[in-house]
């Protein structure tokens, strides 16, 4: 189980995040939305394009970048988790797209975002 400080770690990194995609232009539909089978970390929109967003935040390279967690199993998870959220908000669309956020430390302080667009 997560201690708090690894928590606080995590929910930095999904709110720098959510702020890299509002700076991008994008509208930030949901965080954090839950359901039976697991958690959407970010629901994000730029004109028709539906952004499911896996945030993945580590203090260092040290067991792998960030990125390299996701698994095929929960690549799998998270676009079964979409499909609930498309059925529980009644939106129909084609133009689907699954990210990677890597969040890290900075090295003058805050954290550094880096978003793998299109990850699977």
């Amino acid at each position: 189980m997560p201690t708090d400080h690894r928590r606080r770690f995590g929910a930095a990194g999904e709110e720098a995040a959510a702020d890299w995609y509002r700076a991008a232009g994008y509208d930030v539909l949901d965080r954090n939305w839950r359901c039976r089978e697991g958690e959407l970390d970010i629901v994000a929109r730029r004109d028709r394009v539906i952004v499911f967003c896996e945030v993945k935040a580590r203090r260092s390279d040290a067991f792998g970048a960030p990125v390299e967690a996701m698994t095929a199993t929960k690549q799998a998870r998270i676009h079964g988790l979409a499909l609930r959220w498309l059925a529980a908000r009644a939106v129909r669309t084609r133009d689907l797209r699954f990210d990677v956020a890597s969040v890290r430390p900075a090295a003058r302080g805050g954290l550094t975002v880096e978003v793998l667009e299109g990850a699977f």
